[in-house]
């Protein structure tokens, strides 16, 4: 029970309460009583980071981790619309994250009192539910109904807004702080088991497609038991590639952007499709290609813990709301149905194996050779992240993840994830190999959260891939506009001069055969590293350069096949 205590420190010993051990910051004046009360928290690691947006992210990787609510505290008005992006990707990407804000004093209301926004109008389409917090006393009912919020059904982010005089506020009566709160998501019934069981029993050609989020290591294990009763092939949604070890027999590959053609083919021409956990987006259908809209011609049994995304898009044979712990352990219990398709399960991960061997680019730096390396090099716990630009193409093609929770990418698609993602990841777990893969559009948006890296110690290796451009809009710039290049150019900075400059070890790698040992000097070093790849821009995808794509394009503006 607390008495006397002001709203800030009864936030503070909730979240305590809760089993918070970290929190990801950048300071500002409206909260500047929750900094004192953390004062008086050893428990929480506060880490202080460069740019809101960079908190926010790191937030959102450390709820990707631990499956608890990444917290992200921020000032108002600028300091919120940079933390934006981090909402952003924690919404798409089902992860559970919650984002303080600092907030105008509640008599300045409604008269746009310096760096005043109306955060539950900001936020309303980017959270599963924001709020301001006007009393004290109600802080412990707010913050647990956020981490409850947070976890429970589809996960994702919650935001409260905290005012500044509510924080210095004392309460004088007695408020109680909540226990931890608990994960709340429904479990698949018996009926709807036995239904899925009869559908496998009469298919052929089935295929199952892990995503989204809400699993746990638990559920990951469970659900490669269920595929491996069953010699069920499975594949995987856009960077969720860590839900089943890539070396598996039965792993067939990852559902999203650059698609193996022939995974493609399999999921067409199934007549069974388990999607269990992902949204059925943009992403996971091909660009809404893979399966016809609203009625599939495969036979769709989804899974997923937010009842609100079933039937949203296309409508399933058999629907089941449900968190994935609870549907991979009742899948790992039914009796499982065999016989019917193994020779369709054999050869699904073979063409997995032939789809990852490496292809030969322009350039003297071949990507796919750098990848392998590392694949081969890298043990089974290391962590992969990134941001978002056609330099990922070659890391999730040609990296073999391994481990559960291994990869950190967000779904979002959003460029700046990977540099502040690995130094959450390198702080979660010091012990493990941290790999972070950025472009040098990237890598800039997010860098200077090298500063926090070298701060904390959290020695990470961040891997530059530089063509001297945005690469992905390019690569569309010259399919639909060939030869006129406008806004995608880019004069870097000297990125290893850059690191040194951070106080991290930088060099600069320029042929393939110069990356084992460039690695090798990074990963001894007692600091963050940073590797700068000098690619050839001309090697725009693992399968096509740019003046192939211009050449395509000029040859469709003269109507030549």
């Amino acid at each position: 029970m607390s008495q006397g205590q002001t709203g800030a420190r009864l936030l503070v010993e909730t979240l305590v309460a809760n089993g918070v051990d970290r929190a990801f910051c950048v300071p500002g004046e409206s909260y500047l009583a929750v900094l004192d009360a953390m004062v008086d928290a050893p428990g929480i690691d506060l880490v202080i980071c460069r740019q809101e947006g960079g908190a926010a992210i790191m937030a959102d990787a450390d709820g990707k981790m631990t499956g608890k609510p990444g917290i992200c505290f921020v000032t108002r008005g600028p300091g919120a619309t940079n933390a934006s992006a981090g909402v952003h990707i924690a919404f798409q990407d089902s992860t559970p994250m919650i984002l303080f804000i600092g907030q105008v004093a509640r008599h300045q209301v409604e008269r746009e009192a310096f760096q005043e926004i109306d955060y539950r109008r900001m936020f309303g389409e980017m959270a599963k539910w924001v709020a301001q917090i006007e009393d004290p006393a109600r802080v412990p009912e707010y913050v647990s109904h956020a981490f409850h919020t947070a976890m429970s059904g589809r996960p994702g982010p919650v935001v409260l807004a905290l005012p500044e005089d509510m924080l210095t506020e004392e309460v004088m009566e007695q408020v109680a702080i909540p226990g931890p709160a608990h994960v709340v998501q429904a479990h698949p019934g018996p009926d709807a088991m036995a239904d899925l069981r009869a559908m496998m029993e009469t298919a052929e050609r089935p295929l199952m497609i892990l995503g989204g989020g809400s699993w746990t290591e638990q559920a990951s294990q469970d659900i490669r038991a269920f595929a491996e009763a069953n010699n069920l092939p499975t594949s995987v949604s856009f960077r969720r590639q860590d839900l089943l070890p890539n070396d598996h027999p039965l792993y067939a590959g990852d559902v999203g952007i650059g698609i193996n053609p022939k995974l493609a083919e399999r999921v067409r021409t199934s007549d069974l499709i388990l999607a269990v956990g992902p949204r059925l987006g943009e992403m996971t259908t091909g660009g809404y290609d893979l399966f016809d809209i609203p009625v599939p011609k495969q036979r769709l049994v989804h899974i997923h813990p937010g009842a609100e995304e079933l039937g949203r898009v296309y409508r399933p044979a058999l629907a089941m709301n449900s968190g994935m712990p609870g549907f991979a352990a009742a899948a790992k219990a039914m009796a499982p149905v065999t016989g019917r398709w193994d020779n369709w399960a054999g050869t699904a991960h073979d063409e997995y194996l032939a789809w990852t061997e490496p292809p030969e680019t322009p350039g003297d730096v071949q990507m796919g050779e750098v990848i392998a390396w590392l694949r081969d090099e890298l043990p089974a716990d290391a962590m992969i992240c990134n941001g978002a630009g056609n330099y990922t193409a070659w890391v999730h093609r040609f990296y073999r993840y391994r481990g559960y929770a291994t990869q950190l990418a967000p779904t979002s698609g959003s460029m700046g994830y990977g540099v502040p993602a690995a130094v959450a990841a390198k702080l979660r777990h010091p012990e493990r190999d941290v790999v972070c893969f950025a472009g040098d559009g990237c890598f800039l948006m997010t860098g200077q959260e090298m500063a926090t890296a070298k701060q904390y110690g959290a020695n990470v290796i961040f891997i530059v891939v530089n063509n001297g451009m945005y690469g992905t809009i390019r690569m569309h710039q010259e399919r639909e506009y060939p030869s006129r290049v406008s806004g995608t150019q880019l004069v870097n900075p000297d990125f290893a001069a850059l690191a040194k400059a951070y106080g991290a070890t930088g060099e600069v790698v320029t042929e393939t055969a110069q990356f084992a040992d460039a690695f090798a000097r990074a990963k001894a070093a007692d600091s963050p590293a940073l590797i700068e790849l000098r690619t050839d821009p001309e090697a725009i995808t693992p399968s096509a350069t740019l003046s192939g794509l211009r050449a395509q394009a000029e040859a469709r503006e003269k109507g030549n096949p």
